[in-house]
């Protein structure tokens, strides 16, 4: 009895704590190296992709990240194969952009412009001959500081006998933030993102084309990757239809504690979120989960 009422009382404590701690850094001034303040807004752009449409794709994408401007946003950030649709079979490579040409100039040009950050959700695109399902990132300036192929095809619709996979990670910054990303089937794959997160991220990018029949697993594995790496995590979802297949929309914007900043519905909508990299901060001093791992037992 004694050892259950004592159990009891940590555990209570504990919960004190985490809250306190959530109080504690509620709007403090975590800065990088330049002084540059870490609160930042992001727009989640729930795009209706058209399907084997690349010029219709292209120039909704800009009339919705116009319309995203007028919160003032920091970054931008659209689905997976924006230009196309996930995906059509036919004339696959006709219609995929050629190594990203168009999708720089469009999103490179409107980063520009803007003074934004844009993360370009992914696009089909021919690199060396081959079809990739590649996600383009842009900063402020216009430059592209990230080009991610999506590593793990959705073998089910068979997108390995269309797409190329790629095969690394990668590790950007936006405004001194350091983040990273994956493409929609790869959130299920922990030791890909694993690899990115013990690099150091606070940030996570995942532009998908996730069917509403799975919404429960969209939403479980989402959180569950922002709370085990105890980051901020945006993933953006298309909607509407692909043929029959109806696309989930339930965009996300989570925090490192697994709270919800934005839960998008199932049309095509834009909302903004403010990140605190504060958070983070307060979440990796009291429960430090990168300093307590023991890769050495992990035999994967």
């Amino acid at each position: 009895m004694q050892v259950k009422i004592l159990a009891a009382a940590l555990l209570q404590t504990t919960v004190l704590q985490m809250r306190l701690l959530r109080v504690l850094y509620k709007g403090a001034s975590y800065k990088d190296e330049e002084g540059i303040l870490m609160k930042k807004k992001i727009a989640l752009i729930q795009m209706d992709v058209a399907m084997a449409e690349p010029d219709k794709n292209y120039a909704h994408a800009a009339e919705l990240m116009e319309k995203a401007m007028e919160e003032k946003p920091d970054i931008l950030v659209l689905p997976e194969t924006l230009n196309v649709g996930f995906f059509p079979t036919e004339n696959l490579k006709e219609l995929s952009d050629a190594d990203g040409a168009k999708t720089k100039e469009i999103f490179g040009g409107f980063a520009k412009k803007h003074g934004v950050n844009i993360v370009a959700g992914s696009v089909a695109n021919v690199k060396n001959d081959a079809v990739y399902n590649t996600a383009y990132v842009f900063n402020r300036e216009g430059e592209c500081v990230c080009e991610y192929d999506k590593v793990h095809g959705f073998t089910p619709s068979n997108e390995h006998e269309y797409f190329k996979g790629g095969t690394e990670i990668k590790l950007f910054k936006l405004d001194g933030i350091s983040c990273s990303m994956v493409i929609c089937y790869d959130v299920r794959f922990p030791e890909l993102i694993r690899t990115a997160t013990v690099q150091g991220v606070d940030l996570f990018f995942i532009p998908a084309q996730w069917p509403l029949i799975r919404k429960l697993h969209w939403v479980t594995l989402n959180t569950a990757r922002a709370i085990e790496n105890q980051m901020y995590l945006c993933a953006v979802n298309g909607c509407g239809y692909a043929g029959e297949a109806k696309y989930g929309g339930n965009s996300l914007l989570i925090s490192p504690w697994g709270e919800e900043i934005c839960h998008l519905g199932t049309e095509e909508e834009i909302q903004v979120g403010e990140i605190d990299l504060d958070v983070i901060k307060g979440i990796r001093e009291s429960i430090n989960v990168f300093r307590d791992r023991k890769p050495e037992y992990y035999h994967i």
